[in-house]
């Protein structure tokens, strides 16, 4: 009886597999293939993923409010690379001595009490006095460790 059942559904799964089964067709090549693969992930990251307002999203505020500030991409970058090392464009961060606080780790009690667009003004505005420039500012930290 149990051989019978087996070698029923061996000869059905058998005989409905040429049917499952389609034919062969070449993959798709360049342009076309990227477009369908980019179309795919730009459809998975909308319909598939929960947004939510995460640190990153926060972050990216403040570094599109410094470039506002400063309207000049070479100062942005020499700026956006020395707060990442300084803060990671924490608003909330404090050095290790627990003298240093916020987005540009100032000395300022101040800045530990304001939000994050204000710190980097008032990081902007320190580095133009005391340096000139956000660039100038990132050589001093390059050569001393600290600006």
């Amino acid at each position: 009886m149990l051989m019978d059942l087996y070698l029923y559904l061996t000869r059905m799964v058998r005989s409905r597999s040429h049917r499952l089964s389609k034919p062969k067709r070449e993959p798709r090549k360049g342009s076309l293939a990227r477009c369908t693969l980019v179309a795919t992930l730009v459809f998975i990251e909308i319909f598939c993923f929960e947004k939510t307002n995460s640190a990153a999203d926060t972050t990216n505020h403040y570094r599109q409010w410094a470039f506002i500030q400063l309207n000049n991409l070479d100062e942005f970058y020499c700026l956006d690379y020395l707060y990442f090392r300084e803060s990671r464009w924490n608003p909330k961060a404090v050095s290790p001595s627990g003298k240093h606080f916020g987005i540009p780790q100032g000395r300022s009690k101040w800045l530990s009490t304001v939000d994050g667009y204000k710190q980097v003004e008032w990081g902007i505005k320190y580095n133009l006095n005391r340096y000139g420039s956000m660039c100038k500012a990132l050589d001093h930290y390059k050569l001393k460790g600290w600006h």
